[in-house]
């Protein structure tokens, strides 16, 4: 991974999702950053505690067997720097690295070597304290006129050069691990686990900005519904005393166009999201059908669409408010017959949807009313700026309103057929 991962405070505690260990009281150093300064300082203190405590039998060992506790504590701080040195050298380079946040790479390798580095000062420390304890307590020996523990020199070179040979082993585990390398490796874990967790969160950011957009598009469209049924309903009351078969087949085309419209606004929620331009189509084509009955027959209309582009995916509740404004705003206010026509059509990129309608046109005002209002939020909410609104009006010769969409690939529903004239 060449690109430098999120960066994150070195000085401060390390996320639950991130952190591992750390429960107790001598490990508590691990909720922090490998190699930051807090950890540091809680691993030093930590190491040099236990040190302190086999640096403090040595001295006493050594003290008791020489006959001499001064030449034993000299060895026990000998011990004890030589081994905090071990113990700390390798974390203490790799934390200077760490705080020149140099990009990821680079801190990397900056690391790798500064453990490298800390495990040659071990060898360098361990090799200069053992020399020291060795030489005096050989003097000591000497001063009080005691005999040197016998030293095996009667052990065959074979089995001489086998146990150097685990002893070098044991020293390069000893100090790979003791010097950083157990950190090291803790270190690239805590990097993929904070990218994993930065992961997440993410996506949950996103997840939750999707449902928030969701139900704002579920707002905006429940606007639309209520003003839409409240003024059939009151058309259909007038159409009661007047002619009660007409109110009854209004009745019967309202009926049917909330059978086209209310499975969308349940299926717990998912058709306030998602629709396909043919079941949008369907129901303008069943509003259309009632407000020509509503009209006495002056209405027609027509919906021009191929049947390829009935699968496309397309913004539940959008086409119905340009073809209720085209009613509103340009038949109905029109004296005599009046014709209002949907037209898909597909260039290269993009699905352009155009109600057409033949009244009064566009009004002064009229074009930013709360519906187109609505429709062109929820444009927004949805595309940004991919999708986009055009009025196009000619006074007495109409309003052609079309919704321009971002070429989508086409959903699995299967439409009904086509194309419905009258």
């Amino acid at each position: 991974m060449n690109a430098a991962p999120p960066s994150y405070p070195l000085d401060r505690s390390l996320p639950p999702d991130v952190l591992i260990g750390g429960n107790t009281v001598w490990s508590r150093y691990r909720q922090f950053p490998v190699f930051s300064g807090p950890w540091l300082r809680g691993r030093t203190l930590l190491f040099a505690s236990v040190i302190a405590v086999f640096a403090a039998v040595t001295a006493f060992g050594v003290g008791f067997s020489t006959r001499d506790y001064g030449v034993g504590a000299l060895a026990g701080l000998h011990l004890l720097a030589a081994f905090t040195l071990m113990a700390t050298a390798g974390p203490a380079l790799a934390t200077w690295v760490r705080y020149r946040r140099w990009p990821a790479v680079k801190e990397r390798r900056g690391v790798v070597l500064a453990v490298l580095v800390g495990i040659g000062v071990s060898f360098v420390a361990d090799f200069w304290a053992s020399s020291y304890v060795e030489q005096v307590v050989e003097a000591a020996y000497r001063s009080n006129g005691q005999p040197l523990p016998a030293i095996a020199d009667e052990v065959p070179m074979a089995e001489r050069a086998v146990a150097l040979t685990i002893n070098l082993v044991f020293l390069v585990v000893v100090y790979g691990l003791f010097g950083g390398g157990l950190a090291l490796r803790a270190y690239f874990s805590e990097q993929r686990r904070w990218l994993d967790n930065h992961h997440a969160q993410e996506v949950a950011q996103l997840r939750e900005a999707k449902q928030h957009s969701d139900l704002r598009l579920g707002v905006l469209q429940a606007q639309v519904e209520p003003h839409f049924l409240f003024n059939t309903l009151a058309s259909v009351r007038a159409l009661v005393r007047q002619d009660p078969a007409q109110a009854e087949a209004t009745l019967d085309a309202l009926v049917d166009h909330l059978r086209s419209t209310i499975p969308q606004l349940r299926d717990d929620g998912d058709g306030l999201v998602h629709s396909t331009l043919g079941q949008q189509l369907d129901i303008c084509t069943s509003y259309l059908e009632l407000m020509r009955l509503r009209m006495g027959g002056r209405l027609s209309y027509a919906i021009e669409a191929d049947e390829a582009l009935r699968a496309r995916p397309y913004p539940p509740l959008l086409l119905i408010t340009l073809v209720e404004n085209a009613i509103k705003h340009g038949i109905e206010p029109k004296p005599g017959p009046g014709r209002v026509v949907v037209r898909a059509l597909e260039d290269a990129d993009h699905l352009n949807v155009t109600v057409i309608d033949d009244g009064v046109g566009l009004q002064p005002g009229l074009g930013s009313g709360v519906g187109l209002a609505n429709v062109r939020e929820q444009l927004l909410e949805r595309y940004g700026g991919r999708a986009a609104l055009h009025m196009r009006s000619t006074p007495g010769q109409g309003v052609e309103a079309e919704i321009r969409l971002p070429l989508e690939a086409p959903e699995t529903t299967v439409e009904p057929d086509g194309a419905r004239h009258a």
